[in-house]
């Protein structure tokens, strides 16, 4: 087997995306959407990766914009938004750019990031530059809407996270390849908050040449209380704390942490 090592995360991410179940069935697509109708007006949506979120928010007729730093997210993107009908590509717009420090000149009423985006901000200064931004980008009373994991315990030292497990059986691609993805922690970071983690991707092809293709990177992992202080010191009030997707209460046993906060003043923004 030919085994490609540090690949970026966005080259190989972006090919094999749309087609791991882990993302395809993720229940966070519906909440999202709905949180852009209620804002009724045009969305900013940052990480908009391959359109996941973003193209059936344009689908139910919302206007968006979607940022992304990964140009092959981004082309992933374009490709599907191609396929759609022409009035719904006329409510998409994608730019590429860090959402830790952009500037597109208008104001939304919302901006949203989905599916743990903010959570490859590792650095402090990055997530407050991050969260200033999109203070700057928001409508008087506007809102912000993001969500990250609710970090287990033994997902910051168990050795049996550094197993790799699997996330994604053979599947089947259109061009004839098959693939199956693991993933695994490499090395836990406790004091820094971070944990180093690979995905390896086990691809078959129709000749029968095999190889395993691997991303690691760095995802860091937050607290309940952390996360209020960096809003609040980015000029935000917290409006909703939500546990899942069905925006039940956060509780112990949450599997997510999910932030609705209300822009509440310029002062702060800084």
């Amino acid at each position: 087997m030919a085994t490609k090592s540090e690949h970026t995360y966005e080259r190989v991410l972006a090919e094999y995306y749309d087609h791991v179940p882990l993302y395809a069935n993720r229940p966070d697509v519906e909440f999202y959407v709905n949180v852009a109708r209620e804002a009724r007006g045009k969305i900013l949506e940052l990480g908009c990766g391959t359109g996941r979120i973003l193209i059936p928010t344009a689908v139910a007729g919302c206007n968006v914009v979607g940022l992304d730093l990964s140009e092959a997210m981004l082309a992933k993107c374009h490709e599907k938004l191609e396929r759609q009908p022409a009035e719904v590509q006329e409510r998409a717009r994608l730019v590429q750019g860090n959402m830790a420090d952009f500037e597109l000149g208008e104001k939304f009423p919302l901006v949203m990031i989905p599916f743990r985006g903010f959570q490859h901000l590792m650095r402090v200064e990055e997530q407050l530059s991050c969260l200033r931004a999109a203070h700057r980008h928001l409508e008087s009373g506007g809102r912000l809407v993001f969500d990250m994991f609710h970090v287990l315990p033994e997902a910051m030292h168990d050795p049996e996270w550094m197993k790799e497990r699997e996330d994604t059986p053979e599947t089947q691609l259109p061009d004839g390849r098959r693939f199956r993805r693991t993933h695994r922690v490499t090395a836990f970071h406790r004091g820094e908050q971070f944990n180093e983690v690979e995905f390896a991707i086990y691809v078959k092809h129709p000749d029968g040449r095999t190889e395993r293709l691997t991303d690691k990177f760095p995802f860091r992992y937050f607290f309940r209380y952390e996360v209020e202080h960096l809003l609040a010191g980015s000029g935000f009030r917290l409006v909703s704390l939500y546990g899942n997707f069905d925006r039940s209460a956060f509780a112990n046993d949450s599997p997510e942490m999910i932030f609705v906060a209300e822009k509440a003043s310029e002062r702060k923004a800084g």
